[in-house]
Order: structure tokens, then sequence, then C-alpha cells
């Protein structure tokens, strides 16, 4: 159990560090100002990096207003080499990794196969890392599930960029210069992304309907008003509410069965993802074929792989048929504002599950901390090399 807080020669108290975003896109902060003061009322101190908060619409002044030291250079780095906890949205580099004390905690999303260099230097430094991505699916643990809040920033830009790019009206138009019959919207996936973008396309107007490998989603897509396709198939619930892998020739049979509902769609928003493999792939080049020109395709999942096949993520493509198929990239970073207060929110209650009397304690012996501590005192608890 790892214990951190005053420091009794120096008569400090513990600190927590927020520095700039590193990673190219990303436009959220890790806290924003109107969560500092809940912070500073637990015995912690915050010190932001000058212009942390800047694409998120949080200012060095507002910071500073809430009680924050901000600072920047020579300073800062300072500030980030003694720090107790450092929060991020993304990882830390290796580099600053390696440039936090001893026993020092980070909070961030921390993607097992892809962060594999900064949790060997987290390792090496001592650090404790705790990644979001890894916070139970427990009830205990929902308002600390950043993986949820920023997959319903997610699900409501994907249903606004669908929108956006279609050259048709979402809602039924009665006019005197005729009807306007409303847009047939298809949503595959219906996880918090899929429920968001459901109920988004719904209150612009559109027909929806919605498709996801767990039957147990379907009473959920009707309370919201859309319809739920019954592909007979067998279920694939996985862990903690997400869906489980499934071979060859399921996700073959499925892609036949979802064919004609593809075609006959204005739009298609897919969300589907299996955390820590690639996207399944839902659609392909195939499943186009006979959709009408100006159709849209929004792949959230284009990051990882692609729920489309054609999907780059962070482009938006017209093929030779008229269709555009846009890839996502940063979505949630799209809605910096209100991803960052969520975001934000979800560390904070992290920290408060660990902070007494501005004393921050690791207790691996609760299931929560345990199943999101990657590193602890010099070991890699979890991911490959663990």
């Amino acid at each position: 159990m790892a214990r951190l807080g005053v420091n009794d020669q120096y008569g400090r108290h513990m600190r927590i560090v927020i520095p700039k975003e590193t990673r190219s896109g990303e436009r959220r902060v890790a806290i924003v100002p109107d969560v500092v003061g809940r912070l500073l009322q637990t015995g912690l101190e915050v010190t932001v990096e000058s212009g942390a908060g800047l694409h998120a619409q949080a200012t060095d002044l507002a910071y500073t207003t809430a009680g924050a030291e901000v600072s920047s250079g020579a300073s800062f780095i300072s500030a980030l080499s003694s720090a107790d906890v450092v929060a991020t949205v993304s990882p830390l580099t290796p580099e600053q990794m390696r440039s936090l004390k001893k026993g020092a905690i980070t909070i961030s999303f921390l993607p097992l196969t892809t962060a594999q260099a900064t949790i060997e230097a987290a390792k090496d430094a001592g650090v404790t890392a705790f990644s979001l991505e890894l916070i139970p699916r427990i009830s205990r643990a929902q308002s600390m599930d950043a993986l949820t809040s920023q997959a319903l920033c997610a699900g409501y830009r994907a249903a606004l960029m669908g929108a956006e790019l279609s050259p048709r009206f979402f809602p039924l138009l009665m006019t005197a210069a005729g009807t306007v019959t409303p847009a047939q919207v298809l949503i595959l996936g219906a996880g918090v992304a899929g429920l968001q973008a459901i109920a988004t396309t719904r209150r612009l107007g559109a027909v929806v309907s919605a498709y996801d490998v767990r039957p147990s989603s379907a009473d959920e897509v009707r309370s919201m008003g859309a319809a739920f396709i019954d592909l007979d198939l067998e279920a694939l619930e996985g862990t903690g509410g997400y869906a489980r892998e499934m071979d060859a020739d399921r996700a073959q049979h499925q892609r036949d069965l979802l064919a004609p509902y593809v075609r006959n769609s204005d739009v298609v928003i897919t969300t589907a993802a299996v955390p820590g493999r690639p996207a399944p792939r839902l659609i392909t080049a195939e499943m186009l074929v006979g959709m009408k020109p100006g159709s849209v395709i929004i792949d959230l999942a284009a990051e990882t792989g692609g729920n489309v096949e054609g999907s780059v993520a962070g482009e938006t493509i017209t093929t030779d048929a008229g269709l555009t198929i846009w890839g996502g990239k940063d979505v949630p970073s799209q809605l910096a504002f209100h991803a960052s207060q969520l975001y934000s929110r979800n560390v904070l209650n992290l920290l408060m599950l660990m902070t007494a009397e501005g004393v921050v304690t690791v207790d691996l012996a609760d299931e929560i901390m345990d199943g999101a501590a990657v590193t602890h005192e010099g070991t890699i608890r979890k991911g490959v090399t663990a």
C-alpha cells in the first residue's frame, strides 16, 4: 500500500500536476477549472501547465481564479518532476514518465497494446500508472468510467457528422412544395456511443434502426424510439457489458444478413468495438454496392482498424459511386469543452476514492484500484510484458 501526502520535511501538501497534452490532435484537458475547487477542499494542490486547457475553453485565468497555480517553462518542468499525481488524457511520453519521482501516480488513458514504451518507463521510474480503460465496469466505478463518458461524446458527434455530410434532411417535412421524407439511419453497435447516436439522430427527426450482437440491448434501442434489427444469430455477450469477438464464419454470415439494411439506409453509423482488439469489420466494399448516391457512412472505429472497409481515420472519402465515408479520429476531442468536463469528473472521482485529508493511498485491495493499476512499485501488473 503506497501512501503519499503531506511531506513532513518540507511541510507541503500533495500536488496534482496537469501538463499540456502531447499527442497530436488531442484537444481535451484532464482537469478543468470547475474541478479545481473540489481538489483544493480535500487538501490537495493543483499546478497546471500554461495553455493546457486552451482548446477546451479553460483559460489560464480561469485556473488561477479557481485556485490552481499556472506555470510554464523551467518552472513547470520542476513541478512535473516533483509531482505526486500527474493527470492527462493521453499517456505521458516515456521521457515524461522517466522524469517523475519514485512513487508518483499517473492517471490517464493507457492502452496496453500501444503504450508499451510508456508502461516500461513507468515501471523503471517506480511510478504507479492507472489506466482509465481498465476501470472495472461495476456500479461503484460508474462515476470513474471515462470510456463511457467519452463514448457518449463520440456518439453525439457521429450523429451530427452524419447529418452534416448527408445531402438529405433528417426529419419528415410537410411543405407547400411537397413532402420531404425522413432519412433512414442505421446504427451498428448499441453500446454507449451507439445509443447516443440513436438518441441524437432521433431528435433530428430521422427514422432509426439499430443492430447489436447482444440481444440484451434490444430494449434500450426500442426505448429510444428506434427499431431493433434481429438477425436471429447467437448472442455474443462479453464481460463488462461489451460484445465478445466472433469467428470468421459468424462474422461473414452477419455481414450477409446486414447487407440489405445497409443498402437501404441514407446514413450508416458504426460504433462497434472489442476492448484490446482491432475493430470488427461490419461493412465490406461489396455491401456498399447498391447504396443510393449521397449516402453517408460514419465509422467511429476507424482509429482501431475500422468497422468499414475503406475508411481512413481522420479522412472523409467520396467513392466513385457517390458515397461519403467519414473515418473518425480524436472524435471526443472534437467536443473538447464537454468531453473535458466529463473526463475531469471521472479523474476527480478516482482521486477521491484514493484521497482522505490531503493524503492519497494506493490500496490494491480495492478492486477498482487493483483493476486499473498497470504498474506499481517497479512492476508491470497488466499487459503483454506483465
